[in-house]
């Protein structure tokens, strides 16, 4: 029998609490042993619980028990979570997690603590929820040598955008639907200016590069700024926009990291993927592109793969070999605005004249429209090019020019 602890009841250690009342039998089956969940760390109190009788309030009460060789920290936050997950390792008692910011912010000094003492560090739902990732990377793919990875990793945000897409609903009302609906908190900030799918990427990147990718290297944007304009105007160059994090393996070595809205053609596979749902690309050099689909959050979804963790681990005799990448000095990211990209920009020609100096300076473009365009409002995609290079012809037109607003355009 193997014996383990649950670190926070909430929304998901409560949840893994239930599957291991629930699936009880079969957890035990794929696990080849029954697996108890002795103790459950939380301040509050629930009497009304069946199992009330195994909460405690002391941490040490976990730490110190030599019966509990695995433990869920579903706490959230940086601390006391880092403090209590490098004490139950050094303990030797392995660790696994939902916690995303604990991973993308401490995630190689965990698994470094881990490994010197045997033991594992797993975190298999800190990204994506219940869509298995983090292990088909490290295992299923091991055979590739990954070059990039992408995704919408934010249900709140796309659900949002596909709101305004789909029935031309304002950001500030698709906003408050989300928050009746459950599915945005009262306060949405982590969600909507895009710190969620940073800590997602930074964990993607630095398992896929093998170098820790710190959330404050990464450039990040939110959709907080994005207008029904924005989207007829994607809309008519056949694109829609989704909240992107992204990490690619630049020639030097360095990895190129990202979140922000993204114009993505109607035929990509990620443009397609509406309302809470996530999806990540892997873009393998044998498989070429694995899309990765499903509900990135939830109660059960997440402590499903917090659940699928416990069982890896009590079937493992050792520390994982895989399941790896190093420390960084936070020098290893590489300046996104190098890249050459296509950007959709719109804003009001002060001076209907200069509509060919624009044509002059810009190159190439694609002109847009929308329905109710107003006068002197001119919309386009340019041709490929840095945003060094962007900035530089924005700033050649001057006074001729309003910019109203700028997106980039990817290709997956």
């Amino acid at each position: 029998m193997v014996k383990v602890a649950v670190l926070g009841h909430g929304t998901v250690g409560s949840g893994v609490v239930e599957l291991f009342t629930k699936n009880k039998e079969s957890i035990a089956s794929r696990a080849g042993q029954e697996i108890t969940v002795k103790r459950i760390l939380d301040l509050r109190e629930f009497p009304e619980l069946p199992y009330a009788g195994k909460f405690t309030k002391n941490f040490d009460d976990i730490l110190n028990d030599p019966e509990i060789s695995i433990v869920a920290e579903v706490m959230g936050g940086l601390h006391p979570a880092f403090e209590y997950t490098k004490a139950l390792l050094e303990a030797g008692k392995s660790v696994v997690t939902s916690n995303k910011e604990l991973v993308a912010a401490r995630g190689a000094a965990l698994l470094a603590v881990a490994k010197a003492h045997n033991v594992n560090y797993f975190f298999e739902a800190s990204v994506g929820g219940g869509i298995p990732v983090i292990r088909p990377m490290h295992q299923c793919l091991a055979a590739n040598e990954i070059t990039e990875v992408a995704g919408i990793l934010n249900g709140t945000t796309n659900y949002i955008l596909t709101r305004m897409f789909h029935d031309s609903t304002p950001f500030d009302e698709a906003l408050r639907e989300a928050q009746r609906l459950g599915y945005a908190e009262r306060n949405p900030a982590a969600d909507v200016e895009g710190a969620d799918a940073c800590r997602k990427i930074c964990i993607l990147s630095s398992l896929a590069f093998g170098s820790h990718v710190y959330p404050e290297t990464v450039h990040t944007e939110g959709i907080t700024h994005l207008t029904l304009p924005d989207v007829e105007y994607a809309a008519n160059w056949d694109c829609v926009i989704k909240l992107i994090g992204r990490a690619k393996k630049l020639p030097g070595g360095k990895i190129l990291a990202a979140v922000y809205p993204a114009l993505l053609k109607h035929h990509s596979q990620l443009a397609s993927i509406d309302d809470v749902f996530n999806g990540i690309l892997i873009r393998g050099n044998a498989t070429g592109d694995v899309v990765f689909y499903g509900r990135g959050a939830g109660k059960l979804p997440t402590a499903s793969a917090v659940v699928a963790d416990m069982i890896d681990i009590s079937k493992a005799g050792c520390t994982s070999k895989s399941l790896t990448w190093c420390d960084s000095d936070g020098k290893n990211v590489g300046d996104y605005k190098e890249e050459p990209l296509r950007f959709m920009v719109w804003g009001t020609l002060l001076d209907t004249r200069a509509l060919a100096t624009l044509q002059d300076v810009m190159g190439s473009v694609t002109f847009l429209s929308r329905p109710g365009q107003p006068e002197g409002e001119t919309a386009f995609v340019t041709p490929e090019m840095s945003e060094y290079a962007l900035s530089e012809k924005l700033e050649v037109l001057g006074n001729l020019f309003k910019v109203r607003s700028v997106i980039r355009a990817l290709d997956y």
